[in-house]
């Protein structure tokens, strides 16, 4: 159960904002539900993660193939039984979404380009500081946006994780999902 209440997603204050969550992800996933609290917040880490989902051309299936190694690393469940269906939907295989709890034990499942993003993955997440040796063997691999937009990737989902994790999101908690606008207008 999550350590605070989730904000109402009918407060009027944000319900344009719950509209715009609702166009772009669906529903109201209890992430946003809390983020939803600071409208300030939910408004920033909306776009922000839109332009590293969407926007970037970062392969999905590195994305996802770190997104989830990072829900692992974290302890974070909520974050990798969300990523879990999109990663495979990217191309990742069943054993390789399972393999991402120690993936240097399955290595023979990745290749050198997604080992050399893992190990990147692992560093930055695990130590903050990246040996010049794991940088000097996924340089060749990227290009700079792509290590750019990698970067930009873990450094998101460590914060996704850490945010999930600190206030105690789950799944499983009951969540009120926003009503109907009454007007007609969407």
């Amino acid at each position: 159960m999550a350590r605070i209440a989730y904000a109402d997603p009918d407060r009027p204050e944000t319900r344009p904002l719950v509209d715009r969550i609702v166009r772009e992800r669906g529903s109201v996933l209890h992430l946003y539900a809390m983020l939803l609290h600071s409208a300030p917040v939910a408004e920033g880490w909306l776009r922000y993660l839109t332009a590293i989902r969407h926007e970037c051309a970062l392969p999905g299936r590195l994305r996802e193939m770190v997104i989830m190694r990072i829900a692992h690393l974290n302890a974070a469940p909520y974050e990798a039984a969300q990523h879990a269906p999109i990663a495979l939907k990217e191309g990742l295989s069943q054993d390789q979404v399972e393999a991402l709890v120690d993936w240097r034990a399955q290595s023979g499942l990745f290749d050198a380009t997604e080992q050399a993003v893992l190990a990147y993955c692992d560093a930055m997440t695990q130590h903050v500081h990246v040996p010049e040796g794991v940088f000097e063997a996924l340089r060749p691999r990227l290009e700079p946006r792509l290590l750019v937009e990698l970067t930009a990737t873990v450094g998101a989902y460590n914060m996704v994780s850490r945010f999930l994790e600190a206030l105690g999101i789950d799944a499983a908690d009951p969540l009120a999902q926003p009503k109907a606008p009454s007007d007609g207008q969407a």
